[in-house]
């Protein structure tokens, strides 16, 4: 017998990625975690709403054609749901530097040849 599985609501995957995202994040001290929670809130709901653009964008395509009315010729245009993705996408990746930035820093990275570089050329 096959075991039927049914498909989560967007309310539960927002409550997911918050989750994965709160457990990402839950070594951060007190006073810092309590300012992520607010960018959780929001990565986590942007990022239910970017895959399910990006599944409309996949099925219908960043552009369709339009009419402005029936004495005009149809024409191509970019749809709506492509300029809501980009700009959305945008946001999303602010907030997740943001949360990023919070993280405790490990101190045995190694430098960055780049960083080395600008280091002594701006002490010249």
């Amino acid at each position: 017998m096959a075991v039927q599985t049914r498909e989560k609501t967007k309310e539960e995957r927002i409550r997911g990625e918050k989750n994965r995202l709160n457990r990402i994040f839950r070594q951060l001290p007190e006073k810092k975690k309590k300012l992520a929670l607010g960018l959780i809130e929001r990565a986590a709901f942007m990022r239910v709403e970017l895959e399910d653009l990006e599944a409309d964008i996949e099925e219908n395509g960043w552009t369709e054609m339009f009419k402005q009315s029936a004495n005009l010729p149809e024409y191509e245009r970019a749809r709506p749901q492509g300029q809501t993705y980009n700009t959305m996408n945008a946001s999303y990746q602010k907030i997740i530097r943001q949360l990023h930035d919070m993280l405790p820093q490990k101190q045995e990275q190694q430098a960055d040849p780049f960083d080395e570089f600008l280091s002594e050329r701006d002490q010249m």
